[in-house]
């Protein structure tokens, strides 16, 4: 396979140009790069191990891995889990090993996107992994836990990528104002203020940074042999840009996760923070609804009804009124369902039954809790003896049972002592001492 870096264009954007040529200049990553940390004392002691890079998109896990090759100077082949298949996984092993031999040095594989391969592509790896054939180095947005083999993951270390943080970040745009010859050569008047901006907006992603950075100069007003870059132009470069969102990755899950955990937690503040996160993220707001809906039921059940009612309404406005209008709608449901009194009983009571379901014989339905439309059904007894509750006293026919026989004593559904479920949890117990004393119970009780 082909070096990646070995072939450049003519004309460079300003990311790649500013790559850096040596874990030195590297931007970030100072918990793994940092003394003492294993991967630099493997990468000290040239024994590079093979390993998965996994972070978001921007911080630099490509140009990460290359420098890795030339600190231990092995080998650098990549492959793209996009493009390729088995055969050129096959392909680029043999390659490897080919260089490996005629060389005498190591070969570290690169698989970008390695998340994208299946099963079978990604077992593939494996015997050349176990006998050392390549150092395979794998780069994912995704969590390995989720997206990659047992197999595989047993056979290298994670090392997470994380963020760049805001210095880190102005730094590398200084750098590239001090360092970048094309931007140099523009002699370049650059508002300070900018670089807060971009850094902002950047929202941790290197590549990001400078992408704006070159294209706000690239924009900047000509004046006096000057180019002038202001606020003026940076917001124009802006207007189009739409903040870090993976729609199918960890980011739209951490994200979700972190509005459903703040609910949950009754934090209205740290709920609409995470709502506005993915609403500016460019998240589909009838997604969020659906979410809204999960967590009445999950998290507030019985112990404030009315909250389903208000998530269904926001779906509802949403899907009404669309975008922006309908986002307050569902602020609104978000503010309520973080207030609301909480309660996982129905959630986790259905969950029980389910379980139970699943694991039981299927019990037949008693006879008195049968249906009997036909003459033949009543012949069988079907819905004999069944006690009409709106009959009894209280509307309620004490002794009588809904249950199987045999799980007659289960219980699923427990109600907290919040919100409603504080009056629904007296009744239960009221009617369960009916229960109790009824001289006309169905079935023996055990107590």
């Amino acid at each position: 396979m082909s070096d990646l870096f070995q072939t450049q264009p003519q004309h460079q954007p300003l990311a790649a140009r500013m790559r850096p040529q040596t874990l030195t200049h590297f931007v970030g990553q100072t918990h793994l790069l940092g003394t003492g940390r294993p991967l630099s004392e493997a990468v000290e002691r040239g024994q590079l191990h093979s390993m998965v890079l996994w972070g978001p998109p921007g911080v630099g896990k490509t140009t990460f891995a290359r420098l890795l090759a030339e600190e231990c100077d092995a080998h650098f082949s990549t492959l793209s889990a996009v493009l390729a298949g088995v055969k050129d996984i096959r392909q680029a092993v043999t390659e490897a090993q080919q260089h490996s031999r005629q060389s005498n040095r190591p070969t570290i594989l690169f698989v970008d996107e390695v998340h994208r391969f299946n099963k079978a592509q990604q077992d593939a790896f494996l015997t050349h992994v176990e006998e050392g054939d390549i150092t395979f180095v794998g780069a994912t947005t995704e969590n390995p836990a989720f997206e990659l083999n047992n197999a595989l993951l047993s056979r290298c270390r994670v090392y997470r990528l994380r963020n760049l943080t805001h210095p880190e970040l102005q730094g590398l745009l200084q750098r590239a104002l001090s360092e970048d010859e094309q931007l140099k050569a523009r002699n370049l008047k650059i508002d300070p203020l900018i670089f807060d901006k971009i850094t902002h907006n950047a929202d941790g992603d290197a590549r990001s940074a400078l992408n704006l950075l070159e294209i706000a100069c690239d924009l900047g007003r000509e004046e006096g042999g000057c180019f002038t870059v202001d606020e003026a132009v940076l917001d124009e470069v802006l207007s189009a840009d739409v903040r870090r969102f993976d729609k199918g990755g960890d980011y739209f899950y951490d994200q979700i996760s972190a509005l459903h955990k703040s609910v949950r937690g009754s934090d209205p503040d740290a709920a609409l923070y995470w709502f506005a996160r993915m609403i500016d993220g460019g998240c589909d707001p009838l997604y969020i609804a659906r979410r809204i809906l999960r967590m009445a039921s999950e998290d507030i059940g019985n112990a404030d009804p009315r909250a389903l009612q208000i998530a269904l309404n926001a779906w509802d406005a949403q899907q009404r009124l669309g975008s922006p209008e309908g986002e307050l709608a569902l602020a609104q449901a978000v503010v309520y369902l973080a207030v609301a009194a909480k309660s996982n009983a129905v959630y986790s009571g259905y969950k029980r039954a389910l379980t139970d379901v699943r694991r039981d014989p299927s019990y037949e339905v008693p006879l008195h809790l049968r249906n009997a439309p036909t003459k033949l059904a009543k012949e069988m007894a079907h819905g004999a003896e069944y006690r009409y509750a709106h009959d009894e006293p209280e509307g309620f026919a004490a002794g009588e049972e809904y249950f199987p026989e045999a799980i007659s004593e289960r219980r699923y559904y427990q109600p907290t002592e919040r919100g409603l479920e504080l009056k629904i949890s007296a009744k239960l117990q009221h009617l369960q001492t009916l229960n109790r004393n009824s001289s006309q119970r169905r079935y023996s009780s055990s107590d």
